[in-house]
Order: C-alpha cells, then sequence, then structure tokens
C-alpha cells in the first residue's frame, strides 16, 4: 500500500506587493525503517510509493541481496512506516557493521558507510548497447513529459530506466538515490536484465549516482544536468557512458562516446 505522495496545503503567499491566502503543492516525507531477519538494516527517508521496489532495490545496490532467491518475503507496514525483510542468508557473513543507519534524502554524502562496500558492489559495466542521439534525446523528453508532480511541487527526483526503444519505466522520489533504486527494484521484481539498459536522471551526475548506476549494472546514464570531475573519472574506469546538458536538442559525453552511433540500426 502507497500513501499519496504529495498534498495540498493552505499557505500564505506573496504576490504583486499583496499577501494573501493560497493553496500550495508539497511533497511527502516518510521514514521507511528496513527490518532484516528481524534485526534493523536502515531507514530511508523517502517518498511513500514504490516502496517494496525501493527496498529491494536498496538492499541489492548495498550487497545485502545478492540473487532473487535469496529473498524469503517482504512486508511493507507502511502505517507504522516499517520494511519487514526474510532473507536466506544471514547478513553478519556480509557486513562488519551492525548499528543503526540513518539514509537521509538530502544531496551529498548521505550514506555513513558509503565507501565500505563500493569496490564489492560497483560493477565495471559490460553493457554492449549503443543508442543513436535521437534515442538520447527522446528519452530525455520522455523523462520530462513523466514528471508531472515535480512541475507541481519542485521537489521530487525523476529517474526513469530505458532499452531506447520500446522499454521505458519511471520513479520519483525526494531522494535521488531512492528513485534509482526503485527502478532496480522493479527490475529486480519483474527480471528484466539491466545490462543494455539507459538510466536517465533528472539531477547532476554525482559521484554517488554513477557508482549507484554501477552498482545496478547499467552502461549509460543520461542527465538534463552537469557531471562532477570525480563522477566522470569514475565513469571511465567503470566502463560507462555518462552523457550531460541535455536540452535544446544538445548534449555532452563525457566518456565512452562509443556507445553513442548516428547509425538508425546501432543497438544490434
Amino acid at each position: 500500500m502507497n500513501r499519496d505522495i504529495s498534498s495540498n496545503q493552505n499557505i500564505v503567499r506573496y504576490e504583486n506587493g499583496q499577501l494573501k491566502e493560497s493553496v500550495d503543492t508539497y511533497v511527502t516525507e516518510f521514514p521507511l525503517t528496513i527490518m532484516v531477519n528481524g534485526e534493523e538494516f536502515a531507514t530511508v527517508i523517502c517518498s511513500p510509493t514504490n516502496m517494496e521496489e525501493l527496498v529491494l532495490g536498496f538492499l541489492a545496490s548495498e550487497g545485502a541481496l545478492l540473487k532473487k532467491d535469496e529473498l524469503k518475503s517482504i512486508q511493507i507496514d507502511d502505517s507504522k512506516g516499517f520494511a519487514h525483510v526474510e532473507l536466506t542468508k544471514s547478513l553478519n557473513d556480509r557486513f562488519e557493521y551492525s548499528t543503526k543507519r540513518m539514509i537521509a534524502s538530502c544531496c551529498g554524502k548521505s550514506r555513513e558507510f558509503y565507501f565500505q562496500n563500493d569496490a564489492a558492489t560497483a560493477k565495471t559495466s559490460l553493457s554492449k548497447i549503443t543508442i543513436t542521439p535521437q534515442q538520447v534525446l527522446n528519452m530525455m523528453t520522455r523523462l520530462q513529459s513523466a514528471s508531472t508532480i515535480f512541475k507541481q511541487t519542485g521537489g521530487l527526483h525523476n529517474a526513469a530506466i530505458s532499452d531506447g526503444d520500446t522499454f521505458f519505466e519511471h520513479r520519483q522520489d525526494i531522494g535521488r538515490h531512492n528513485a534509482l533504486d526503485k527502478l532496480y527494484g522493479f527490475c529486480i521484481q519483474n527480471h528484466i536484465p539491466v545490462r543494455n539498459k539507459v538510466l536517465i536522471f533528472s539531477g547532476r551526475i554525482s559521484s554517488e549516482i554513477l557508482i549507484k548506476a554501477a552498482k545496478i549494472g547499467v552502461g549509460v546514464i543520461l542527465s538534463k544536468s552537469a557531471p562532477t570531475t570525480l563522477a566522470i573519472q569514475l565513469a571511465h574506469d567503470l566502463n560507462i557512458t555518462a552523457v550531460g546538458f541535455i536540452r535544446d536538442g544538445n548534449f555532452n559525453v563525457y566518456s565512452h562516446p562509443e556507445r553513442i552511433k548516428a547509425a538508425k540500426d546501432s543497438n544490434e
């Protein structure tokens, strides 16, 4: 069960030199505590939609869930803000830390254990996908068209995963990591291979976002915003094509440009 991702509230607005009563729409912020095998694993501050996908994608990207068949059950109790996950294997063999972790929705180093397991879970891409410049532009246009709640609130990150043609799945969340985890969880749930897929993202490509893409396993990430220097270094190292500033029919390719080809049959 999902709660509303946004709500309308009465506010006072200053406009044209006057203060007046008005109504505004803003996003819901929801703490979800993930319990794994009866123990508290993390609390994720998120938008309360697609929460099962979020939990699956988060656990997989953090290395707690390595294969779908390791998942015995997952139950979301959104009335109390808990996700109860049962795995076939203990986490003690995979993680040395045992204290509660708060996963914030803000930007920057929001994860305490950000560097601890990246080497084990961030994969060098083996993707063979190639896409045309027009597909790059079309995917970004489609993401922006799907971002209806963002247009109302300005308070969400939007992301999508696509094959460049018929497959396109969109998710949104107050946390940029969460939006990507939801997409990853969707693919895990539905047994959709991710290697030859493309991530489309509304925000800047930071090193954290680039590593998240590597953990998911895609070979291409697209953004309408800018990358950081460390993100581009990692993109070169991890064999990921990073494309930014996709605006007004133009874009920049920062790493592994060989995946962007003009030929219409480039995906063959």
